[in-house]
């Protein structure tokens, strides 16, 4: 059995100005909330969830974006509503959230 049960990447790349990249989205706030609500909801998951920051995950056009391991089910979101959708569904309950998955 792996040490964590997901792992969750956050693209939080900064580019140079002007360049399209996850960070002027909000990426390093997202990934701070992400941590702080996996944090909170403890017991409640199946398993440890290791929140990661990464840097450029090369889906610029797409981002923001996330990719949860060991599924690589990539997600993009737009605020803390959809980052408390893929942590319920997806995390808790193993259900891919359809309407944010990028392809």
């Amino acid at each position: 059995m792996s040490h964590f049960s997901h792992h969750v990447f956050f693209c939080t790349n900064q580019r140079a100005e002007g360049e399209a990249c996850c960070n002027n989205h909000g990426a390093n706030d997202m990934r701070a909330y992400a941590k702080d609500r996996v944090k909170a909801l403890g017991d409640k998951l199946p398993g440890r969830i290791r929140i990661n920051a990464a840097g450029c995950l090369d889906r610029c056009e797409q981002g923001p974006v996330m990719v949860i391991y060991p599924e690589a089910v990539w997600y993009t979101y737009i605020d803390k509503e959809d980052i408390d959708e893929i942590i319920d569904q997806h995390l808790v309950q193993g259900r891919i959230v359809e309407r944010l998955q990028v392809a």
